[in-house]
């Protein structure tokens, strides 16, 4: 009788703890919006290593993950398109500098409607007549979008295109955009280019911009050894086979 009420009491303590267990294995990951598709395969792959483990993923523009971060959003990785973010993030405090590791590389480039007859071959051509809306991801939050007026800068185009610019969230919104011949052409990246390699084509690569996209440790992560262990996991051959596949280089 009292073996009884005793197992009876330890499974319920056990049912009652079972939430807090579960949350405590519970890691989020903050992700650009450009890797978000390769990050859920090798969160799948982590999980399947960590049983225990359970992976949920926040995408959006880089920028926009580090202010939530930097008000507190509930975080333990962040993924970024690109350094610069993550570098503010560092400052802010808000990420562990010993954590960051640079998981992958990417290129900017310029594409257009697939079935776009305008004769576009490289950023000059930009500033033929026929060619009124161009897509950019907002420089101040999306990187690619910085990277692109950076290019543009370069060449010496940004005051001249200015009035012709439509300003994206992110660099999806931007594929979006072109894909559905809104735009006569926009800037995304290699990855987002070859999955709507049927509805755009490449007009040019900015080979010049590095594209190089880093991972670190939130400083407030609830589990941070787990966290450290994701972010390594992103280096492993296995993961690093899934960002291939995706069109990524490596770091």
């Amino acid at each position: 009788m009292k073996a009884s009420i005793l197992r009876k009491l330890s499974t319920a303590l056990l049912m009652a703890a079972a939430p807090w267990l579960a949350a405590a294995q519970s890691l989020t990951v903050a992700t650009a919006v450009s890797l978000n598709e390769a990050v859920r395969e090798v969160s799948r792959q982590f999980e399947a290593l960590n049983p225990a483990a359970r992976v949920r993923l926040n995408a959006a523009a880089s920028g926009v993950l580090v202010q939530q971060i930097v008000r507190g959003a509930p975080v333990d990785v962040l993924l970024s398109a690109d350094p610069l973010w993550l570098d503010r993030g560092v400052q802010a405090g808000v990420l562990v500098a010993d954590s960051r590791r640079d998981f992958a590389r990417n290129e900017l480039l310029l594409v257009a409607p697939m079935n776009s007859r305008i004769a576009l071959g490289r950023l000059d051509d930009l500033l033929m007549p026929q060619v009124q809306r161009i897509a950019i991801g907002k420089p101040d939050v999306v990187p690619a979008g910085r990277y692109a007026r950076d290019a543009l800068d370069a060449a010496g185009l940004t005051s001249r295109l200015q009035a012709r610019f439509v300003f994206a969230d992110s660099v999806r919104q931007v594929l979006d955009y072109v894909a559905r011949g809104e735009v006569e052409a926009g800037f995304v990246y290699r990855t987002d280019a070859i999955r709507m390699s049927d509805r755009v084509r490449v007009v040019a690569t900015l080979s010049a911009t590095e594209v190089l996209h880093p991972a670190a440790v939130v400083s407030d992560s609830r589990q941070p050894a787990l966290a450290r262990a994701y972010v390594e996991h992103l280096l492993s051959p296995a993961a690093q086979a899934v960002f291939r596949r995706h069109g990524f280089g490596p770091p």
